[in-house]
């Protein structure tokens, strides 16, 4: 079996060490050593689009917020989805991981990166949401495998309270959240109950054949 070769690192705010490595066809992006997110799973990322839809489908020219780069597979799923007039703000913490998508990465997702409707905020997801009032359609987070997994404690301004009512506020009247989670969280839906919304959770895989690892999304509707 063929070993994965380093194309690239960088370090993330927080010291995280992201490396982008490929082996074969698949590249794979490793956070510490770990893996972040690969080429060939990428079904539940998409579904982060094709879930929300129902929602900003009617909007003649719906704006959406990404957060988190990764591979652009949420970005291109969102596109292909979105009619001409509309906008996709994408909000991507690390500068290299927006210039691997520019370059090596761009083919994979057939170069969304590329298209005049997609603009990117080389920012944390935090500071577009809280600068913003009544602005998206949508709001899809991928940031930290989900809001049980928040060990850094300001990825808390995105899942706790604090996090929850800037993006309510930014959100246009019945606006839809929705966020990628490695797991469950009951306690995470009630805050979001709480903080104005009708929340729901949905299964996804992470192959779009319905195979591989089962990830969770959570929805999260702005009540009128």
């Amino acid at each position: 079996m063929k070993s994965f070769q380093l194309l690239d690192e960088a370090r993330a705010p927080d010291g995280t060490v992201l490396k982008l490595v490929q082996r074969g066809e698949e590249y794979v992006i490793l956070a510490d050593g770990a893996p972040l997110m690969s080429s060939r799973m990428h079904g539940s990322e998409d579904a982060l689009a094709t879930l929300t839809h129902e929602y900003w489908r009617a909007s003649p020219q719906p704006s959406v917020l990404i957060g988190g780069l990764g591979l652009g597979f949420t970005l291109r799923a969102t596109l292909n989805l979105l009619p001409p007039h509309g906008t996709v703000v994408v909000s991507e913490l690390v500068p290299a991981v927006v210039e691997w998508n520019r370059g090596v990465l761009g083919a994979l997702a057939g170069r969304p990166l590329r298209d005049a409707r997609t603009h990117v905020a080389t920012e944390d997801v935090v500071t577009t949401i809280r600068s913003s009032t009544s602005r998206f359609d949508a709001i899809l987070l991928d940031v930290d495998n989900g809001p049980a997994a928040f060990t850094v404690a300001t990825n808390g301004a995105l899942y706790d309270e604090r996090g929850i009512a800037p993006i309510h506020r930014a959100l246009k009247a019945a606006g839809t959240l929705a966020v990628w989670a490695t797991r469950d969280d009951a306690k995470f839906v009630q805050r979001l109950r709480r903080g104005g919304f009708e929340a729901s959770v949905r299964r996804a895989r992470a192959s779009a054949h319905q195979r591989g690892s089962r990830h969770f999304i959570f929805l999260a509707k702005k009540s009128r």
